[in-house]
């Protein structure tokens, strides 16, 4: 919990309002971001995400399995964040445990969109071997090390970055299995494809602090905040998910507003993690 004083409170509303944060960014500017790609050796996909003082590790485990009848054409991923309560004294207990399950929640509903799959920024029909027998079962993984502000957001992008360096072994289907048998399939050790990654969007969240919504809060900014609303936005320009949290409720005329403030934060956004990405994976390889 921030403990701000009552002029502290003033000064960080007082600059939203005049477009000036107390760290010097404009409203819509968010702070620098950093990644390093294969940081777990064991994963199949891994990378760190630095967001000013926010720190996320994400990774990514491929496991074969069974797609469920309901979707035989897909595979399944299952999402995990867990908040170190060294990151925040907050953290500690069920605080951690609840922070946990929100943002599991809402990066699913994000990244996933709805149960149907309609919407999802990760296309579930590439994880398929053998379309009712045989899938990928993607297992991400989130870690928050240090927190200050803007938690989704950076998950996001260190998920996003964790699946560009992940790859998935090669699998050839042994010939000779009838329809009703479950086939045997032989793993590759040498031969590995790379997740495309070109559907994964961004998470912009625009936090109502005043009258102004700004991105990028840090923590003393979201604990002034009225409510805050996350849109996913993939380079396409479209919305994969939305997600609201905060009491405050939201004037319908205003989502467009913010619907588009998120589109044109999620090109630049998007650029930079680009960027950035490559760089990570460039220093990788050379190590």
């Amino acid at each position: 919990m921030v403990g701000l004083s009552e002029g502290e409170k003033e000064f960080i509303k007082g600059g939203i309002a005049q477009d000036l944060r107390s760290d010097g960014r404009k409203r819509y500017t968010y702070r620098p971001i950093y990644v390093e790609t294969g940081v777990i050796p064991q994963a199949n996909g891994s990378a760190r995400v630095r967001l000013g003082a926010t720190d996320v590790i994400a990774s990514v485990k491929a496991e074969l399995g069974k797609p469920s009848a309901l979707q035989p054409d897909k595979g399944k991923v299952a999402l995990f964040i867990d908040c170190s309560p060294t990151a925040e004294p907050t953290f500690e207990g069920r605080g951690g445990e609840e922070l946990s399950a929100e943002l599991s929640s809402a990066l699913q509903r994000c990244l996933l969109g709805s149960k149907s799959g309609a919407g999802a920024g990760i296309d579930l029909s590439s994880l398929i071997v053998v379309e009712g027998k045989v899938c990928w079962d993607l297992y991400i993984d989130g870690l928050v090390i240090s927190s200050d502000g803007n938690l989704l957001d950076a998950l996001g992008a260190a998920i996003k970055a964790a699946l560009s360096n992940t790859g998935i072994p090669t699998v050839h289907v042994v010939a000779g299995a009838s329809n009703d048998e479950q086939p045997e399939v032989d793993i590759s050790d040498e031969e590995f494809l790379h997740f495309d990654t070109s559907g994964v969007p961004v998470i912009v969240t625009l936090t109502k602090v005043g009258k102004h919504y700004i991105v990028d809060a840090t923590s003393e900014e979201e604990s002034q905040m009225s409510s805050a609303v996350s849109i996913s936005i993939n380079r396409q320009g479209h919305i994969c998910g939305m997600t609201k949290r905060g009491g405050s409720g939201i004037d319908p005329s205003v989502i467009l507003d913010m619907i588009s403030v998120a589109n044109f934060v999620s090109r630049q956004l998007i650029e930079k993690l680009d960027s950035e990405i490559s760089a990570a994976e460039a220093n990788e390889e050379d190590s």
